[in-house]
């Protein structure tokens, strides 16, 4: 039976489940906040290690005013009402990306976050947030550029997840089979699902599934 240590989540679809409802793309973004409380509390109850969700990506930045805005603004209201509740729950959030090229608000919230949550060892969750994968694996690249030598370990440890296993398994919603620039050298030998849900109706059934499925796959890492 393979050990699960790390989920990975790129949260597709919350737009289109807002306007299916003809409620709007923020509505969807609303609803799918209240799914990935759900999916941490239920990946504490499967002792899940760390959890990563794929927040607002490099490309992102293309989308709306808005859209940006509100999203940034539903972050910022999450953690001023739920930080409390992280504490006592014992998560530790982490934040993948650049943060200091966020606006000055939402990166005093992060920061807050994150110290707060510092000493929290029940579960690790991740929020990559203006994540690019192909930025992070250069930025990796400038850090061991002075080194006579480049490894594959002397990188993985300039990765922004460089003190936290590869994700296990990827979880895609919203029946798009891409990765979307999200964790290109981390997911090497990830077993990657994609599923037609949009992720606000992603549930504790669905990520139960996934996981019994994973825990049946021989992995092999190139071997027989």
């Amino acid at each position: 039976m393979n050990k699960l240590n790390h989920v990975a989540f790129i949260m597709d679809g919350n737009g289109r489940w807002g306007k299916k409802r003809n409620k709007g793309r923020n509505f969807g973004h609303l609803n799918g906040v209240k799914t990935v409380k759900k999916v941490v509390q239920s990946s504490i109850k499967l002792k899940i290690p760390v959890l990563t969700f794929y927040v607002f990506s490099t490309e992102n930045w293309k989308r709306p005013q808005s859209e940006i805005n509100f999203l940034f603004k539903l972050i910022i209201n999450y953690f001023k009402s739920e930080l409390k509740n992280v504490v006592l729950n014992g998560i530790k959030i982490n934040i993948i990306g650049q943060i200091n090229r966020l606006p000055q608000k939402i990166r005093s919230t992060l920061k807050e976050v994150i110290k707060s949550t510092k000493k929290n060892k029940k579960i690790v969750v991740n929020l990559a947030i203006n994540y690019g994968s192909k930025i992070e694996i250069v930025n990796a690249f400038q850090k061991t550029k002075k080194k006579k030598k480049i490894s594959v370990n002397l990188l993985n440890r300039n990765l922004y997840t460089n003190h936290l296993p590869d994700p296990d398994i990827l979880i895609r919603t919203g029946g798009h089979k891409r990765l979307s620039n999200f964790m290109l050298w981390q997911l090497a030998y990830a077993e990657i699902y994609f599923l037609d849900k949009l992720w606000p109706d992603f549930n504790d059934k669905d990520l139960k599934k996934v996981i019994n499925d994973f825990k049946k796959i021989k992995r092999n890492y190139g071997s027989i």
